[in-house]
């Protein structure tokens, strides 16, 4: 029986490394395969050296260059499969997104790059900023975009340094304020039906309610069938065809839903909040899902695709005899084609038909509580605990019902 060793690469998260050890520990045999975890550890490392591992869940590369280094390595020489691709996500960049997005035909909003305020501390750069680089005025830029917009980083997360500005003057101060970061420009789109945050892990896609004016703890709510069918595919075929492009299984979209028109505003999350205390309700899917698709991966021998076949979607969305719902149906049959989604849903069916009731008696156990209340204690003032773990319960309780 083959033994597959699932690389954990982590920063400090611990809620859902150690609900995923366990749900792993669990699940028993797959296929003639057996899986088992292990943490990585950050260290000096001989590029001809062996690694162990079959798969590497990556949550660290996206800002540390060591560990960056070592999955280029085991990509590159040792076929360890990886979630996700280093060489298309190395920094939570969103421009390369925006840009394919926008020649597919998708409706992203409006969009400017400028430049950072404060320029790069480089001694080549004063010369050839006099020879080359235009005056600009960023107020004419704001008249032709159009207020309200948002300005965001070029590579920010967690929505760190993201700002609505809604007047010449808010976006001379907000650029000031930018300081070396580059940024983004972007038509607000306001009054809109919903905001919804799609969060995709291989084959599998969860779209939620989601409002960025609650603090993190609140912007997921429970809600179920507020996208109609329509729009709830579409979406899934967005998130699924971002994912397919790019090489990531492991990320989220957020979209903006205006007079029933779907408009993806950030979809380069490749390292996406999986938090007990972000998503609650919605944790234990996101788990098994991806205890899922990595136990598909190891157990299937999926080959690691680390280049993009980018023309096989530009084929498509450069003709002008395509509407947008033909161009969206032939990018979602590519992304399917990537994920092997008949192919992995056979596998599930035959090979993983007993993990939803696992799950369902460790997310309801002694020993997944006392994860809450570990993380619960680690995340929120002491005056506040309490009442939080009591919330908390309260929301996977209400899970644990619904999919009893």
């Amino acid at each position: 029986m083959a033994e597959h060793v699932i690389g954990l690469l982590l920063g400090t998260e611990e809620d859902w490394p150690a609900a995923f050890e366990a749900l792993v520990s669990r699940v028993g045999p797959v296929d003639g395969h057996t899986l088992r975890t292990e943490r990585i550890l950050n260290e000096p490392f001989d590029l001809r050296s062996k690694p162990k591992y079959s798969l590497v869940i990556d949550r660290l590369a996206w800002w540390y260059d060591l560990p960056r280094a070592w999955l280029k390595k085991v990509s590159l020489m040792d076929d360890v499969y990886l979630l996700n691709n280093p060489f298309t996500f190395q920094a939570m960049e969103k421009h390369s997104a925006y840009c394919a997005l926008m020649r597919l035909g998708i409706r992203v909003p409006d969009t400017w790059l400028i430049p950072h305020k404060v320029p790069p501390s480089n001694e080549r750069f004063e010369p050839t900023a006099e020879r080359y680089n235009a005056a600009f005025d960023v107020e004419v830029i704001g008249a032709e975009i159009g207020y309200p917009m948002y300005m965001k980083p070029f590579d920010g997360g967690q929505w760190v340094g993201v700002s609505r500005v809604g007047s010449p003057e808010e976006l001379r101060a907000r650029y000031d304020e930018s300081g070396e970061r580059m940024m983004h420009l972007q038509t607000a789109l306001e009054g809109f039906d919903v905001f919804v945050r799609s969060l995709s892990i291989g084959a599998e896609t969860m779209s939620m309610w989601f409002d960025p004016a609650q603090p993190m703890h609140a912007r997921y709510e429970v809600k179920h069938d507020f996208l109609t069918p329509a729009l709830g595919e579409e979406i899934i075929s967005i998130s699924r065809l971002v994912n397919a492009f790019f090489r990531w299984e492991f990320n989220s979209c957020e979209t903006i839903v205006k007079d029933g028109i779907a408009y993806p505003i950030d979809y380069a999350n490749a390292s996406p909040d999986v938090a007990l205390t972000s998503l609650h309700y919605y944790f234990p899917w996101a788990i098994t899902a991806l205890v899922r698709w990595s136990a598909f991966c190891a157990a299937t021998r999926r080959q690691m695709q680390l280049n993009q076949n980018s023309r096989a979607y530009f084929e498509w969305g450069d003709r002008d005899d395509l509407t947008y719902e033909e161009k969206l149906a032939k990018y979602r049959e590519l992304a399917d084609e990537y994920f092997q989604v008949d192919a992995y849903q056979e596998f599930c069916a035959e090979h993983l038909s007993h993990l939803d009731q696992i799950a369902h008696a460790w997310f309801t156990s002694p020993e997944f509580d006392d994860v809450l209340v570990r993380t619960v204690r680690s995340t929120f003032p002491a005056h506040e605990q309490d009442h939080f773990v009591e919330h908390y319960r309260g929301l996977l309780g209400a899970w644990a019902r619904d999919n009893a």
